[in-house]
């Protein structure tokens, strides 16, 4: 019913069903993985009415703590969805211990040098999944996010460096340049997101 694919690597459809509404899939050498598609295979569809959520679990390299993050989901009217779990593994909540569910699939694969991850789908009534969040981390980027943030960083430079300057056509020493370049990165790095507000 279901199928993973990960780049450069062969279709996988051998998802484990855990419970009566849950099944769960292994992903090796999870580190190296930035996205995955998640797809129906056609050869069952969801119930009327019920589609399913997509979890992540990788154990957490500070605490070995499990959890399962939602993704997003599936259904009959969207067959498939694709994932960018790179900023997930990078993201405060994971590298901090924190999780968003715990034991939701069971337990998950052993741990192991190669980073086994797991790619849990929990069937659910769509009542229940459009009422889900799924965290940002996992949101594949799209080109108006790129488009979005160049022009706030562009934007937030000009200010930054017209400050400097009463003339139209001023010249800046490359020094408040440098300045500028470090303080957006160090924004950057304390939150990834702080340009949306």
């Amino acid at each position: 019913m279901f199928g993973l694919i990960v780049a450069g690597r062969m279709v996988q459809t051998d998802f484990e069903q855990v419970g009566l509404t849950k099944c769960v899939i292994n992903v090796v050498n999870a580190k190296e993985v930035n996205h995955v598609v998640v797809f129906l295979t056609g050869a069952q569809s969801f119930p009327e009415g019920y589609g399913g959520q997509i979890f992540f679990c990788l154990p957490n390299p500070v605490t070995n703590e499990i959890g399962w993050s939602l993704l997003g989901n599936i259904s009959n009217n969207k067959p498939s969805a694709i994932f960018k779990i790179s900023n997930l593994k990078k993201s405060e909540t994971w590298e901090q211990g924190k999780s968003i569910t715990t034991s939701f699939f069971g337990q998950p694969a052993p741990i192991s040098n190669n980073m086994t991850a797991q790619i849990g789908i929990s069937i659910e009534p769509l009542s229940v999944i459009q009422e889900s969040t799924p965290v940002d981390a996992a949101t594949a980027s799209t080109v108006s996010t790129f488009i979005e943030f160049s022009n706030k960083m562009l934007d937030n430079f000009i200010n930054y460096i017209s400050s400097f300057t009463t003339e139209p056509h001023g010249t800046v020493p490359v020094s408040l340049v440098k300045t500028w370049y470090e303080n957006f990165q160090r924004r950057l790095h304390t939150n990834p997101y702080f340009w949306r507000n």
